[in-house]
């Protein structure tokens, strides 16, 4: 995760078109040795790039990555804020999930961490009224969109960082601050991350293990959320993330009905992939209304193709 040094780092290159180490010291108020082993850091993330000058003096500058991309709009739009005295790794983290209301509770929950810890992410937030509150649920406020879209780009280079170490080919497909999920090209990578702790097939890939395999065109996804066990919610979750197609809705029924998974169950977890309007549309399709109409955005499969399937699979 960016640290505040780091972020101090950025916010001087944003606003320069390069430092050295002695301007990035004096500016942020760090040591030339945190500098240096920060500047690191952001080298191999791929947020800085450097030059060597005279007597191999280090030149640093920003990259045109996303994230770098993401801070410089949020500094041109909301330039009147300190966000590297705002933003820590905690704070980053916990704002991931306020681009719609959520209690604390969830958040503690979905991340892992205490209310308190929530709260205390937050406080920085709350002292400039940069929070709106519904009841007890938080949401950033509706101006600080491009702070939103600065922390979902951390995030997803973060995520995207590391698992390009073991997979190169490797692209995230959805995210949140502990979780991940991943498209990989290679057959090399997919054999990397099929023994790599932490990681698990998941989408139609993972259906075999429930008695439903189907033929994958390219390879795999896989799931880290090293924290929580990969569920039948989860995996139809990702199959609808990954493509909502008729093929797609057809086996996520298919897996629905088999396990039983409960409409309650599986609008909740949908509802942190943002798709719950999805999942009640297939539970209709389940209980066999296929004439209503349409609004969300997916192709469906016709009643006597879904039927075929069922037979075809044994699934009662």
């Amino acid at each position: 995760m960016l640290s505040k040094t780091g972020l101090k780092i950025l916010d001087v290159l944003c606003s320069k078109r390069e430092a050295t180490a002695k301007n990035l010291a004096a500016e942020t108020g760090h040591s030339r040795k945190q500098i240096y082993r920060v500047v690191d850091d952001l080298l191999e993330a791929g947020l800085v790039d450097e030059t060597r000058r005279y007597r191999n003096q280090r030149v640093v500058r920003a990259t045109d990555d996303p994230v770098v991309e993401a801070y410089r709009h949020l500094t041109s739009k909301l330039g009147h804020v300190d966000w590297p005295g705002l933003l820590s790794p905690a704070t980053i983290r916990v704002c991931w999930y306020l681009d719609e209301p959520h209690r604390v509770t969830a958040i503690a929950d979905r991340l892992g961490i205490t209310r308190q810890a929530v709260h205390k992410a937050l406080s920085p937030l709350k002292n400039r009224a940069m929070l709106a509150l519904s009841g007890p649920d938080y949401a950033l406020a509706d101006d600080l969109q491009p702070l939103l879209v600065f922390v979902q780009e951390v995030v997803t280079h973060e995520h995207r960082t590391e698992v390009r170490k073991l997979a190169p080919s490797a692209t995230v497909e959805w995210c949140d601050p502990k979780r991940a999920l991943v498209h990989v090209q290679e057959p090399g990578d997919t054999d990397a991350l099929q023994h790599a702790p932490d990681w698990e097939m998941t989408g139609l890939a993972k259906f075999q293990a429930y008695g439903l395999q189907f033929f994958l065109a390219g390879e795999p996804a896989f799931w880290y959320a090293p924290d929580n066990p990969l569920t039948p919610a989860d995996i139809v979750c990702h199959t609808l993330v990954l493509e909502a197609d008729s093929r797609n809705v057809s086996y996520a029924m298919l897996l629905i009905e088999q396990e039983r998974i409960g409409e309650d169950k599986l609008t909740e977890a949908a509802s942190w992939y943002r798709i719950e309007s999805l999942i009640k549309r297939i539970y209709q399709l389940i209980e066999g209304d296929y004439a209503a109409t349409d609004d969300v955005g997916i192709s469906v499969p016709s009643d006597r193709e879904y039927a075929a399937l069922k037979e075809q699979y044994g699934v009662a």
